[in-house]
């Protein structure tokens, strides 16, 4: 729309007061609303995978436990000899694969340091499990755990 004002000329602006009130409504509600998204990341979790490849078991499996606790094929060992485990294990395998098995709650700097051991022990693949640990297979790696400790002595 073009009006005219009084010496002829048209007058062909925009009001745009309208268009200030809607995005300052719109910012009042997005103030309000911003704080109750932040709650919501405390109700997420790692979702379940339903499709993929299933690990074999000719691969060497090293579990972590939310103790901190490393497992390799179901053996404790300690995390320092990590790298001359899997050196020692590597010629006894089919394939040189690695699966790194971990609780939900272990920290991303212990599987960094699993990362690095099998970098360190020449493995060619890496397989980081899609499903955590469940408290059924960390409570079997206990007992096993125990039962081999007894033997030993």
């Amino acid at each position: 729309m073009a009006f005219s004002s009084q010496k002829g000329k048209l007058f062909t602006e925009i009001n745009i007061t309208p268009l200030t009130d809607i995005f300052l409504v719109l910012l009042i509600i997005m103030m309000v609303i911003a704080p109750s998204f932040q709650s919501m990341d405390n109700a997420i979790s790692i979702p379940e995978i339903n499709s993929g490849i299933a690990i074999e078991q000719k691969n060497a499996t090293v579990s972590l436990t939310k103790e901190g606790l490393m497992y390799l094929n179901g053996r404790q060992i300690d995390s320092d000899n990590l790298v001359s485990e899997l050196v020692n294990l590597k010629p006894t395998l089919e394939a040189p694969d690695l699966v790194v098995k971990a609780d939900e709650s272990v920290k991303s700097s212990e599987i960094m340091k699993v990362m690095n051991a099998a970098q360190d022990a020449e493995f060619k693949k890496l397989i980081v499990a899609g499903e955590p640990l469940s408290k059924k297979e960390q409570k079997t790696l206990k007992e096993n755990s125990k039962i081999m400790i007894d033997e030993e002595q």
